[in-house]
């Protein structure tokens, strides 16, 4: 228990003494004194409070006696009490325990945001890239240091196992948009996303694998999508000696050297742009963005599509363009 409650030990231990020197004083009084128990609690109450008032009834020499002693046990106890007080000061503990009930009640109130499991090399690229969009994320991490550089970072985290259902809640998961896994364990995957999966089917979930022969296992556990993350890396140096030229446009947009950016816009049952195809509707024209595919509702895509392609309500436009006009275009999906 005294490693559980850490600093607060302390103050415990000061306040369970404090109780036991208030029952022996009301004790005594009551047996040996032979005083009723208002008077007994009146006279241990105003004798530990040292405020000075008269004594209830008259007491005895050994009465007096055990008062004095009382009275500095007594005072000892509040001494020993302050002291600790005074240490969860200096500690910060009693800031960081506000801090975190900040933090939980700003969890809280969020939807349609993103959980991400694990802040290690992977999940802390993740983190960033969504909070550079603009994006609510909420990170589960057990590493005490790794929770501690987020809260200086002002990045909204909880410290427990995101394996927990528990866990999983707190951060919002029935409300969340998406959840990451990026934990290192593949076992700690498989169970996060099956946990998660279950206390919200309708999640997307998008898991980490070291290997390719765990793909079929987190997909089963309910993945929406697995990632490699070595098998992305590797893939890029390839890119980068085969296809240098390529390669440098795609990392100079997506680190925000060129104004340009890539986005998946969902078409919905009201907007202006159902029934009419890709002429009819004026994307390149007005917004000057390029279509590169249209995902349609049935998962079927569509590669490059031809200007008399029709868009219908739930397709996703791929389209590519400037940050300023993908935000424009949003105003009448």
């Amino acid at each position: 228990m005294k490693a559980r409650m850490g600093s607060f030990w302390s103050l415990a231990l000061g306040g369970m003494y404090l109780i036991l020197v208030f029952l022996i004083g009301i004790g005594y009084y009551m047996v040996f004194e032979e005083w009723d128990f208002p008077s007994s609690f009146y006279m241990v109450v105003i004798t530990l409070s040292t405020v000075g008032y008269m004594e209830v009834n008259e007491l005895s020499n050994t009465g007096r006696m055990f008062t004095a002693f009382l009275i500095m046990g007594g005072v000892g106890g509040f001494v020993y009490i302050a002291g600790a007080f005074a240490q969860l000061l200096i500690d910060g503990r009693l800031q960081i325990m506000w801090g975190k009930h900040k933090m939980m009640k700003e969890i809280g109130k969020l939807r349609n945001h993103f959980i991400v499991c694990g802040y290690g090399r992977i999940g802390s690229i993740v983190v960033q890239e969504m909070l550079k969009e603009g994006h609510d994320v909420v990170v589960l991490e057990q590493t005490p240091e790794l929770i501690d550089k987020m809260e200086q970072d002002g990045i909204l985290c909880i410290e427990g196992d995101a394996t927990s259902d528990g866990v999983l809640l707190s951060a919002g998961l029935l409300h969340a948009r998406s959840l990451v896994s990026a934990l290192t364990s593949e076992a700690a995957n498989v169970y996060v996303t099956l946990t998660a999966r279950q206390l919200n089917p309708d999640i997307n979930i998008i898991a980490r694998a070291g290997e390719v022969s765990h793909i079929a296992r987190l997909e089963l556990a309910g993945a929406n999508r697995v990632v490699l993350p070595h098998f992305i890396g590797g893939l890029r140096m390839a890119q980068n000696v085969l296809r240098p030229t390529v390669t440098n446009f795609i990392e100079l947009a997506m680190r925000g050297g060129i104004d340009l950016q890539m986005e998946e816009l969902v078409v919905t049952s009201g907007s202006e742009l159902v029934n009419k195809d890709l002429v009819q509707s004026q994307i390149r024209p007005r917004f000057n963005l390029i279509i590169i595919a249209i995902k349609k509702e049935s998962g079927e895509m569509v590669f490059n599509p031809g200007p008399k392609q029709v868009i219908m309500a739930n397709d996703t436009l791929l389209a590519v363009g400037s940050q300023k006009n993908l935000h424009e275009i949003k105003a009448i999906l």
